[in-house]
C-alpha cells in the first residue's frame, strides 16, 4: 500500500505536476476537517489522517483549521514525518515543535526570488518616483499632483542597501543594478555569489547611515522581530526609504510610522504588515508611500514553482528520506 501524504490545501497550478512526482509511490489524501477541532480528531488513532507519513501545506489551508503551529504539530500522528511548506518564509510553522519529534520542515526557497525580487524594485521605483500618489490622483480626476517634483527623485547615484544577501537579495541586486545605483549589502556573512560591485559592509550601523533606500529581505524568526527599529531607522539618512518584501513584524511598524511621520523618513514601500491582512490607518492616508497587500509572489508562474518545489521535497522524503529543503532548525 503506497504511502499516505495529506494535502492541506489545493495544488492549484502543479497538478500535473504531483501525478509526474509522487504517482505511484504515494496516495494523495485531499484534507476534508471544516475546523482545527475536527482536524485534531482526523490526526487522533483511527481518524482519516491516522496514518499519514508526510503533508503538503499550502497556507490557505489555515483559514480553515488554523496555522501549523506547534499545537498543530503536536496533533499529527506519529506516522508523519515531513511537513513540506508551500512558502519560503515559514515563521507560522511549529518548527521547533517538528524537530523535537523528529519530523522534517521544509520551504521553498528559490522558487520566490524572481517574484519577490521583482516586487521590490517595483516598489523601489514608486517610492523614489511617488508613482502611487500621482495615480491615485490621476484617479480621483486629478492629475499632476502637486508636491511629486519636490520630492521625487531619480535612481542613478543613489545607494541602495540590501538587508539579507540571499536568493530574493541577489536577484534584487541584479535587477538594480542597471539604474545606476551604488549597491551596498548587509549579512551575516558575505556571499560569495554577490556581484563584484555590490560592496559587503559587516557593521549594520555603517551600513544603514550610508543609505537612501534599504531593502529589507530578510526572514522573520525570534532574533530577527524588530530587528529595524527605532535607533536602526534614525541611523539611516533624513529623507531615506525603506522598502520591506520580507515580514511586516522584521521592522518596528509604530517607530517606522513616527519617522514617516515627523519626516526623517522620505517614504516606504511595503507588501508585508505586521498585523496582516490589518494595515494601520495612519500608513493608508500616506499619499506618498505605497501599499500592496501582500503580492509578492501573487502570480501564476511562481506559485507553480513553490507548488512543484514543495513536492520535490515530499518526493525525495519518500525516497531518500529527506528533502533538499530541510530548514535549518530541523537540521
Amino acid at each position: 500500500m503506497a504511502p499516505k501524504i495529506l494535502l492541506m490545501g489545493e495544488l492549484f497550478w502543479a497538478g500535473p505536476d504531483a501525478e509526474e512526482l509522487l504517482g505511484g509511490i504515494a496516495e494523495l489524501v485531499p484534507m476534508k476537517s471544516q475546523s482545527r477541532e475536527e482536524f485534531f480528531k482526523d490526526c487522533a488513532p483511527g481518524g482519516r489522517y491516522s496514518d499519514i507519513v508526510g503533508i503538503y501545506h499550502e497556507h490557505l489551508s489555515d483559514k480553515i483549521v488554523g496555522p501549523p503551529n506547534d499545537e498543530l504539530i503536536n496533533a499529527l500522528p506519529s506516522t508523519c514525518r515531513w511537513f513540506a511548506h508551500k512558502g519560503a518564509g515559514y515563521d507560522s510553522v511549529g518548527v521547533k515543535a517538528a524537530k523535537a519529534r523528529g519530523m522534517g520542515v521544509s520551504n521553498t526557497p528559490g522558487a520566490v526570488d524572481e517574484a519577490t525580487a521583482t516586487t521590490a524594485v517595483f516598489l523601489l521605483i514608486a517610492t523614489m518616483r511617488r508613482f502611487s500618489w500621482c495615480e491615485a490622483n490621476l484617479r480621483a480626476g486629478g492629475f499632476n499632483p502637486p508636491g511629486v517634483e519636490e520630492s521625487a527623485r531619480d535612481l542613478s547615484g543613489k545607494t541602495v542597501g540590501i538587508l539579507g544577501m540571499g536568493g530574493i537579495g541577489l536577484k534584487m541586486a541584479n535587477y538594480i543594478r542597471p539604474f545606476g545605483c551604488n549597491l551596498l549589502y548587509h549579512n551575516r556573512r558575505p556571499n560569495s555569489l554577490a556581484p563584484p560591485d555590490v560592496k559587503y559592509v559587516s557593521e549594520l550601523y555603517n551600513f544603514l547611515g550610508q543609505l537612501d533606500v534599504l531593502m529589507v529581505s530578510i526572514p522573520l524568526s525570534e532574533k530577527t522581530r524588530g530587528f529595524v527599529g527605532e535607533k536602526e531607522i534614525r541611523t539611516m539618512k533624513k529623507g531615506s526609504i525603506i522598502v520591506n518584501t520580507a515580514r511586516g513584524p522584521v521592522i518596528d511598524e509604530e517607530a517606522m510610522i513616527k519617522a514617516l511621520q515627523d519626516g526623517h523618513l522620505g517614504s516606504v514601500g511595503l507588501d508585508v504588515f505586521t498585523k496582516e491582512p490589518e494595515v494601520d490607518q495612519r500608513l493608508k492616508d500616506m499619499k506618498h508611500i505605497t501599499l500592496l497587500p501582500h503580492v509578492g509572489t501573487e502570480n501564476q508562474d511562481a506559485r507553480r514553482k513553490m507548488e512543484r518545489t514543495a513536492l520535490v521535497n515530499l518526493k525525495e522524503f519518500l525516497t531518500t528520506g529527506t528533502g533538499p529543503n530541510l530548514v535549518p532548525e530541523c537540521q
